[in-house]
């Protein structure tokens, strides 16, 4: 790119273009979060390993909260309303 179409393209977007460390400074962040990446000893990995990696662990976070509250679902449907389990559920819940 030349430093022309460079300059341009900053002035355009201002004050929200994010830079390359700032960039590089997120993948590491992310890296750190995602247990897969954390488990490795390499310290070197590229940022699109580590945004599919993130997809992929936020895909299998959505599914077990699909699968917890299916399962919530089939428990409060199997206790009757006035017990004790379902009043000790109900106040998990309510937090």
């Amino acid at each position: 790119m030349s430093s022309r179409r460079s300059s341009r393209s900053s002035r355009q977007s201002g004050s929200s273009r994010i830079s390359d460390d700032q960039i590089s400074d997120l993948v590491t962040k992310l890296q750190h979060l995602i247990p897969e990446l954390r488990r490795r000893r390499s310290d070197k990995v590229s940022a699109s390993k580590v945004l599919q990696e993130t997809c992929n662990y936020i895909r299998n976070l959505h599914r077990e909260v699909d699968d917890l509250s299916d399962r919530l679902s089939e428990l409060l449907a199997s206790t009757d309303d006035d017990s004790a389990e379902a009043a000790i559920i109900r106040s998990l819940l309510n937090y």
